[in-house]
């Protein structure tokens, strides 16, 4: 048996590369959308994809499962939980027909090869949740080496079960999901030996849990042991308390992911190749009616970018951000070095962000001042300067870190708290006659919040070095 994983480590999400050497076959596990990834380690290693599973309705990026069906391979995905959560893309393949498929219900089997993936529901994250049992019938096993966990089980912690009514929107659904999860994890107590190898969906940064660890894999008898949320089932009340506590605001652009893998995300074939842009085609854009996308670092930015710009630095967070303050139907201008554009395109794609028209260099942003662009600044205050405006002033004061953050790590007296990832959802809660004095912890996610806030015609100022530099310089704080 052959088995790669495949990890974004921006999304912090594994999918699976699991072949039979024999045979020749393979099946990828929760793939991304950019799958000549996938193609060209099968190809290396003398593979080919057959087939393509599916753990469950993904909220965090776009599956690559529909690519890889339009070249002809088999999917595998659940037939679990009720009519809301059924994959609604399998009978509409590019140009008529199906996609050559089988829907799973708890138990049933399908083999690659000489290798059989064995399905178990594990209901609680989503209502369908699938786990993948791996037996290598080829090399001799009769039973399983390992489990693709998807998002039921990771190292140190459990799939958060929230997830329906935090970031899909569908109240009243968090506590039904963590008694369905409690169940699970009785179940798979029962059923799973120690020895078994756990192989999760995603790794430490993954919104989908809380405290996920970053060891790529573990087995189910570590995780009996030092498992947080296996060891608060001890009863299901203490259980159902723990899993929900403490989870944190799921980024905005959740709700649209799940509503895309369901209905069938766009075929894409290949990747956006959009047009390199000279400095007056830049020069002229509207950043009202086109999501100009900027890289350069905050320093570049704060002193002079175009009209409605956001400020997204092609780093671990660029997902995320983009994904969380960029909508699916607007137009995208990337401003950016030209090593880091394919990154960047793979980046945005894997969250459904599609419509990549054009790029410039931002080497070269000399040329847009020269051309006449309208360039805008944005303002940043030290710690005590911005005391000063608070006294002076009473500006609207806007946290944007997390709300576990806000509580317990102190505050600005009076600040309003809206998680970054979130803000755009909720601008109508901004004033627009009063200034915005923006803060996070160290003044990141505040540049990144200025930037949104700006576009919409917001006044803005950035709290430098954030909550952090205002506590160490001894301005007031709230505790």
């Amino acid at each position: 048996m052959f088995m790669r994983t495949v990890y974004d480590e921006k999304l912090a999400e594994a999918a699976y590369l699991i072949g039979c050497q024999r045979t020749g076959e393979a099946v990828v596990i929760d793939p991304q959308r950019d799958i000549d990834r996938y193609e060209r380690m099968a190809a290396q290693h003398g593979l080919r994809i057959v087939a393509t599973a599916e753990t469950h309705i993904h909220a965090d990026f776009l599956s690559g499962s529909r690519e890889l069906a339009e070249k002809g391979a088999h999917v595998y995905v659940s037939d679990e939980g009720d009519a809301d959560w059924k994959y609604q893309w399998l009978q509409s393949r590019t140009g008529g027909g199906a996609y050559a498929h089988t829907l799973l219900k708890d138990g049933d089997s399908f083999m690659v090869g000489n290798i059989r993936l064995t399905a178990v529901h594990t209901p609680g994250h989503t209502p369908e949740h699938l786990c993948y049992l791996v037996t290598d019938l080829g090399g001799g096993a009769t039973e399983p080496m390992g489990v693709a966990s998807g998002d039921f089980m990771f190292v140190g912690d459990l799939g958060r079960p929230d997830l329906l009514e935090s970031a899909a929107g569908i109240v009243g659904k968090a506590d039904p999901s963590a008694h369905r999860l409690f169940a699970t994890v009785q179940r798979v107590q029962r059923e799973w030996p120690d020895w078994l190898q756990v192989w999760p969906g995603h790794g430490a940064g993954s919104a989908c849990g809380k405290a996920l660890g970053a060891v790529p894999t573990t087995t189910m008898g570590y995780e009996r042991r030092f498992n947080p949320a296996l060891q608060a089932a001890s009863s299901e009340e203490r259980f159902v308390n723990f899993i929900l506590d403490g989870q944190p605001e799921p980024p905005m652009y959740f709700a649209r992911m799940k509503r895309d893998n369901k209905l069938g995300p766009r075929v894409l074939g290949a990747l956006p190749t959009p047009r390199r842009l000279d400095a007056a085609e830049l020069a002229a854009m509207d950043g009202r009616s086109t999501a100009i996308v900027d890289t350069r670092t905050w320093t570049e930015f704060m002193a002079g970018h175009l009209r409605g710009a956001f400020w997204f630095p092609v780093n671990a967070a660029f997902n995320t951000d983009a994904g969380s303050m960029i909508r699916d139907d607007e137009p995208i201008v990337l401003i950016i070095d030209p090593s880091k554009l394919d990154e960047a395109i793979r980046d945005l794609v894997r969250i459904g962000l599609d419509r990549i028209e054009g790029w410039y260099d931002a080497r070269e942003m000399d040329a847009v001042r020269a051309s006449g662009a309208a360039l805008e600044s944005t303002e940043e205050l030290t710690p005590a300067e911005a005391n000063a405006l608070i006294e002076r002033e009473r500006p609207f004061v806007l946290d944007v870190r997390r709300a576990t953050e806000h509580a317990a790590d102190g505050r600005v007296e009076g600040a309003h708290n809206i998680a970054h990832t979130r803000l755009a959802t909720r601008l109508a809660e901004i004033p627009k006659d009063r200034t915005v004095l923006v803060h996070c912890r160290g003044g990141i996610r505040s540049a990144r919040s200025c930037a949104l806030l700006q576009r919409q015609g917001h006044r803005v100022v950035n709290l430098a070095g954030g909550m952090l530099a205002w506590q160490k310089s001894g301005q007031p704080t709230q505790m």
